[in-house]
């Protein structure tokens, strides 16, 4: 590899002076310059200075079965040979993508048998959005067209994923969203129960939030609600389990469409191929990316419900959209191999009846006692560390944001990569972690707590 010609300073430099990174503080890191990781091998990455680092964040939520798959490396390389590239247009298709779909429609959640390729989730996104819009014109109901989505939620980095999303930050630097769209409140009971409200009533008046947005203009004018079943990128804000069953009542009330986003808890993190099945969700459409491939490849998979794939092929006439890469055939047929090393290696089973609990369990027992910790919670293989200054009153260290910095700092530099978003510490490990795996993040965690206790106090 030519980079290994050059040192860690000469590669920092080169960096500096052409590469922008993305949700970034471009002054701060060209400061501090990038760790540049130059290798990886099952649940560990590895930087230029010869630092092992376990991978608490499967990459970026997405590399579940592991690094270092010599079996997707070959069918990469079989298929490029054999056929590199070729489009989705022109009515033409390629065996991996025709045969991607099928697999994915036998794993997908009840009334899901159509699958549109892009290559991220953001593009989804934008393809749902697009695609629900669409299909009320197509319907008589150009007007039903406001999309409902929640305050904090993450939906990609585009300008429409910017919009659906509620990160006011990312907002703050649109310059004008996409119009129609509005936020109401996230189901997360940590913060936003009142004294005494039980999660279960709480679930219920989160949910109410949208029937009210629904109500407020009428859901001749509501096209859809737009939600993640536990909100990622947020901080693993996982719902009480009253929420989505209320949610799901209330679309189907006003008619108005569900568009679930899985690109984080898809094929297999929630413990079921997809979190739909975890809690009981039927949408109209399902968002992926992300472990499709684990990673190795970038692909997404915008899944689309009967009705809606029934209106579009009998009234809708062409589709006018799609992408270059819509279908890549080197990315689908490593996705295939992914998703059958995933089911050979029983994985899904692992973190739903082992892992899973086991993660749960260890970060209650073991991590929930730190002074610094106000809750700990899990769903699979994804979890969330609240760091608050005083356990009782929740009362956070100011500024927002500096103390979970501190914790995520210190855990890296003691061989723990895992992420902080604003004071909550977020975990989503590659399905292959075991038992001795958890025990070792626990202990890396308890000590870059210790650690940062000891600055803050």
């Amino acid at each position: 590899m030519t980079y290994k010609n050059h040192s860690l300073k000469q590669l920092q430099a080169i960096d500096a002076s052409h590469h922008l990174h993305p949700f970034t503080d471009h002054r701060e890191l060209r400061e501090s310059g990038s760790r540049m990781i130059v290798g990886a091998k099952g649940p560990y990455v590895y930087d230029s200075e010869g630092h092992e680092l376990l991978d608490g964040m499967a990459g970026l939520w997405c590399v579940s079965i592991g690094y270092g798959r010599d079996e997707l490396a070959e069918v990469a390389y079989e298929q490029m040979k054999e056929l590199p590239y070729y489009n989705s247009f022109f009515k033409s298709a390629t065996p991996p993508a025709v045969l991607l779909a099928q697999k994915l429609a036998e794993i997908a959640p009840k009334g899901l048998n159509q699958v549109f390729f892009g290559s991220s989730g953001s593009e989804s996104n934008d393809t749902a959005l697009r695609l629900v819009r669409h299909f009320w014109a197509l319907e008589g109901k150009p007007e039903k067209n406001r999309i409902i989505s929640r305050k904090m939620a993450y939906h990609g980095s585009t300008v429409a994923g910017t919009s659906l999303g509620g990160m006011e930050g990312m907002h703050n630097q649109l310059g004008g969203a996409v119009p129609n769209i509005v936020h109401v409140m996230m189901p997360y009971a940590y913060e936003l129960a009142e004294p005494g409200e039980s999660e279960h009533d709480f679930g219920l008046r989160a949910a109410k939030a949208i029937e009210d947005a629904i109500l407020e203009v009428g859901a001749d004018k509501v096209a859809a609600f737009i939600g993640e079943p536990i909100m990622g990128a947020g901080g693993v804000k996982i719902p009480p389990a009253s929420y989505w069953p209320e949610v799901q009542r209330i679309c189907r009330k006003y008619d108005v469409l569900l568009m679930l986003d899985e690109v984080i808890t898809g094929y297999g993190r929630t413990g079921e191929w997809f979190a739909a099945q975890t809690f009981g969700i039927e949408p109209d459409t399902m968002t992926t990316a992300k472990a499709l491939t684990s990673g190795y490849l970038p692909l997404s998979a915008l899944f689309v419900g009967d009705r809606i794939a029934k209106t579009l092929v009998d009234k809708g006439g062409e589709f006018y959209h799609g992408y270059t890469y819509s279908g890549h055939p080197v990315c689908c047929a490593v996705a295939l191999k992914n998703l059958e090393i995933i089911e050979r290696e029983g994985l899904i089973e692992r973190v739903r009846t082992d892992t899973g609990p086991y993660f749960a369990k260890a970060l209650q027992e073991r991590v929930s006692g730190h002074p610094l910790v106000g809750e700990t919670r899990a769903i699979g293989l994804m979890g969330a560390i609240e760091i608050v200054s005083d356990k009782q009153t929740r009362e956070r260290f100011q500024p927002v944001g500096r103390a979970a910095v501190l914790v995520r700092d210190h855990a890296i530099a003691n061989g723990l990569m895992l992420r902080a978003t604003g004071d909550t510490m977020i975990l989503s490990p590659p399905l292959i972690w075991t038992r001795e795996t958890i025990d070792l993040a626990c202990e890396r965690i308890l000590k870059a707590l210790d650690l940062a206790e000891a600055d803050l106090r």
